[in-house]
């Protein structure tokens, strides 16, 4: 089995787990829909105005205990400077 989940890379915060790359990947898109000085966008740092998020997609295989990572993918960077799609991983429409 395959499990899919984003991870906030620069606070080490869990975002999401996803049964599907087809659901992670909508729930990014809809991310990106969201301004950045917005909940679930807003940094969780005192320092926020000038931080952002970078939201990684993270393959797991969890047929074995603990899940063993398969891949892990830099997807989508959201600041005060725009929204930046890693330019290999850019969602389906």
């Amino acid at each position: 089995m395959v499990l899919y989940v984003i991870e906030d890379e620069l606070h080490a915060e869990f975002q999401g787990e996803y049964s599907t790359i087809e659901r992670a990947f909508a729930e990014l898109k809809r991310r990106a829909e969201i301004p950045w000085d917005e909940i679930p966008n807003r940094a969780p740092c005192k320092s926020w105005r000038k931080c952002g998020r970078s939201y990684e997609l993270i393959e797991y295989d969890d047929s074995q205990t603990p899940y063993r990572e398969v891949r892990r993918l830099l997807a989508l960077e959201i600041s005060e400077t725009g929204i930046k799609w890693d330019k290999s991983l850019l969602p389906p429409d």
